[in-house]
């Protein structure tokens, strides 16, 4: 079996506890991974400033070439893994057989990862504004217009707290070996593979292992070892939800990611045309099986609420679990015992609403709650929603679930909340402009833009340079004389 080590600054490092990662429809070990305890991550931590100064002996520009050579190794070797090797279709089948997720969507995936691995140049490009590297290496520099600036690193190490849910959050800690610091992952119990394959991928690109440290643990020790990370890191994420985001709320040094609450909304003048933009909403809620934060859990509209609710039912309301290797399967499992049961309560809890009404009850056969031996499934759901104060129109869960809302326009906003992307049918330039100043939206896509579907030439959910740099000034001669 293979034995997948804590590793610290690169050095691989075994432990007496071990946990066993196993497949959740069969109870197979398929793993055995060495723990690691909050102790160790502090003691490791005193050291994070040799894997900054590792990294700043290359260039940036250096770096991004190597980001480019490690995608054709993660998404096309057979890598090393602990004591053994696994290769693509090893790495897809073992991410499938552990999170619950479909292996297309494990594949779909890992060509996102690579992708911005390959594009690294022009990203870091975007998310700079086109500030010259060697500012950020250096320390300061020159602006094309004359003027010098600086930008200090906020954190030797950044730290980042992963969730076994989503594989594609691994696209937002890509850039930081390549902005010259090290990384601190502390794996999801049920996802090592990303971070692990991510790790070997650079090792073999010719970037130092010394700049990573890989800190696995169970179910039962995360939260004792995100504590750890956080607490030790000047940067570190967090991926969970609102308790997690509201707890964090205000610390400078922690990014919290929580759900998106991601929508749609007509404007007045698109709304009467719904139906051409049915397939944008139904992919919008359905792809990565409605496990992502950009996945649309609302679609707000002034009017045909019921007839939007009723289509997209008839779409989704009949979409039934598949195997995981079928390449039609669409929904993921969920593998924590009694997740799946404690959704569907508080949804039928919801429904007894009078402002609520499930539309995909009479679409499908059978219970919106799958249970089987291991593991458990929730199929689509639809909720029409008449009243936008009702706690059901902004509700997000991980599965393919949206409410469709009844809401004037000029409602919209005060009604909406957080809004992690929101995609706005309307030519309306009066609403546009009211949807750009909204302060509570994050990600704006005005036209026929899905919100599952991202630019990774610009900032998601927060600029990781303005996260991990901070500008200052600075001055290495006098002034001119005013």
């Amino acid at each position: 079996m293979i034995e997948i080590p804590v590793v610290r600054w690169g050095q691989p490092y075994e432990s007496m506890e071990k946990d066993e990662v196993v497949h959740f429809e069969t109870g197979e070990a398929l793993a055995q991974v060495h723990q690691a305890n909050g102790g160790l991550i502090r003691i490791d931590m005193k050291k994070a400033k040799k894997a900054r100064d590792i990294l700043r002996e290359f260039s940036i520009d250096d770096l991004v070439a190597m980001c480019a050579k490690a995608a054709e190794f993660y998404e096309n070797a057979e890598l090393p893994l602990g004591n053994g090797t696994q290769t693509p279709d090893d790495f897809c089948t073992m991410q499938s057989a552990t999170t619950g997720l479909p292996e297309h969507m494990c594949r779909f995936n890992m060509s996102k990862n690579a992708f911005v691995l390959k594009h690294m140049g022009d990203i870091l490009q975007a998310l700079t504004r086109g500030l010259p590297y060697e500012i950020l290496s250096r320390g300061y520099g020159k602006e094309d217009r004359g003027v010098t600036i600086s930008y200090q690193a906020n954190a030797d190490a950044c730290g980042w707290v992963l969730p076994s849910n989503s594989p594609g959050v691994h696209t937002l800690w890509l850039p930081v070996i390549p902005l010259q610091i090290g990384l601190v992952l502390k794996p999801g119990p049920q996802e090592p593979w990303t971070p692990y394959r991510m790790y070997e991928a650079f090792a073999q690109a010719g970037i130092p292992r010394e700049a990573f440290c890989l800190y696995p643990g169970s179910q039962e020790k995360g939260p004792e070892l995100g504590a750890a990370v956080l607490e030790s890191c000047n940067r570190a994420m967090i991926f969970g939800g609102v308790a997690t985001v509201n707890q964090y709320k205000g610390n400078p040094n922690v990014q919290a990611h929580g759900p998106g609450f991601s929508k749609i909304v007509l404007g007045e003048d698109k709304c009467d045309d719904w139906e051409k933009y049915l397939d944008l909403m139904a992919d919008s809620i359905y792809v990565n099986s409605g496990r992502s934060c950009i996945s649309c859990s609302g679609i707000w509209t002034p009017r045909h609420g019921a007839e939007i609710a009723q289509a997209l039912a008839e779409r989704l309301g009949p979409i039934m679990p598949k195997p995981m290797a079928d390449p039609e399967s669409g929904l993921a499992a969920f593998t924590i015992p009694g997740a799946a049961r404690a959704m569907n309560t508080q949804i039928d809890d919801g429904v007894a609403s009078p402002a609520v009404t499930e539309v995909t009850e009479k679409h499908r056969d059978g219970s919106r709650l799958v249970e089987q031996e291991r593991c458990d499934y929730l199929r689509p759901t639809i909720l029409h929603v008449s009243d936008p104060d009702d706690p059901f129109a902004n509700t997000e869960f991980m599965f393919p679930f949206a409410s469709v809302v009844d809401c004037p326009q000029d409602q919209f906003l005060r009604k909406a909340g957080y809004t992690l992307v929101c995609s706005a049918l309307t030519d309306d330039e009066a609403f546009k402009q009211q949807l750009i100043d909204a302060t509570n939206i994050d990600r704006l896509n005005i036209g026929e833009v899905k919100t599952i579907q991202l630019n990774w030439l610009q900032p998601h959910e927060g600029n990781i340079i303005d996260f991990l740099y901070r500008g200052r000034a600075f001055q290495d001669s006098p002034p001119p004389a005013h």
